[in-house]
């Protein structure tokens, strides 16, 4: 069944709660990453990683807490996400939009891979007809 809006309010309220308590999370795990950096420490390629999605979220938090801070702004923040995808933090992302960028990146690589191997077959048919 469909649900009240009470409890889609409260849904909602807890995903905000969710996203902000792992961007608090991420960055103090960054701050660790920082600190190591400065001592001279060499950070992993996955740490690396981390630490400039954690930069780029605190960057993308700034215009998102206009929206939570004003009254009534929330209410625009759809129409938002629809022009600007990107503009929320990775941290208070859904499931589904989360698949939906998995699907995207497959089926850009399935189209890359489709190209590689169209290019190299007409490569192989040069190289065939050129010692033929």
């Amino acid at each position: 069944g469909r649900k009240s809006l009470r409890q889609r309010a409260v849904d909602e309220l807890k995903h905000y709660y969710n996203g902000f308590h792992l961007l608090w999370i991420d960055t103090k795990v960054a701050a660790r990453m920082v600190w190591r950096l400065l001592h001279g420490q060499v950070l992993t390629r996955r740490e690396r990683r981390r630490l400039l999605r954690t930069c780029a979220d605190l960057f993308r938090l700034v215009p998102f807490l206009v929206f939570v801070i004003v009254p009534f702004m929330e209410f625009l923040l759809p129409v938002f996400l629809k022009l600007f995808p990107e503009m929320l933090p990775s941290t208070f992302e859904t499931e589904s939009k989360k698949e939906e960028k998995q699907k995207k990146k497959l089926s850009a690589k399935l189209e890359l891979a489709k190209f590689l191997r169209e290019t190299i077959a007409e490569m192989a048919k040069r190289n065939k007809a050129d010692t033929g």
